[in-house]
């Protein structure tokens, strides 16, 4: 009971940060899963990919807003980026994801300081 309790926490940690800022939602939930919870350091990214998916979708509806017109020329990209990611992802080592996940929320988080 008390890892559910824990992982809903991260969920719910994830979800504000992605609804309230659109996105943001993995640099949370990954951290938070591997201190809230016993999820195993191979299966963390994935874990996360996975549950911000109904995250975004959630927030999608709520506001209502999507602005298709300017989104629908990202979209075969993000696709593409996503499918490749999702084939290659598991050969990469873990200590390189999160030494690559360390330098872009540092490199994000110093760009928004300015």
């Amino acid at each position: 009971m008390k890892k559910y309790i824990w992982a809903s926490l991260a969920g719910g940690c994830a979800g504000i940060v992605t609804g309230l800022f659109g996105a943001g939602g993995g640099m949370i939930l990954v951290p938070l899963l591997r201190c809230l919870t016993e999820t195993e350091e191979e299966a963390v990214f994935p874990t996360s990919v996975s549950v911000i998916l109904p995250i975004c979708l959630t927030s999608l509806c709520i506001r209502g807003d999507v602005p298709w017109k300017e989104a629908l020329p990202y979209l075969p990209g993000s696709f593409l980026g996503g499918w490749l990611a999702g084939r290659i992802g598991h050969k990469i080592p873990v200590v390189w994801l999160r030494r690559s996940f360390g330098i872009f929320i540092l490199w994000g988080g110093i760009r928004y300081l300015w």
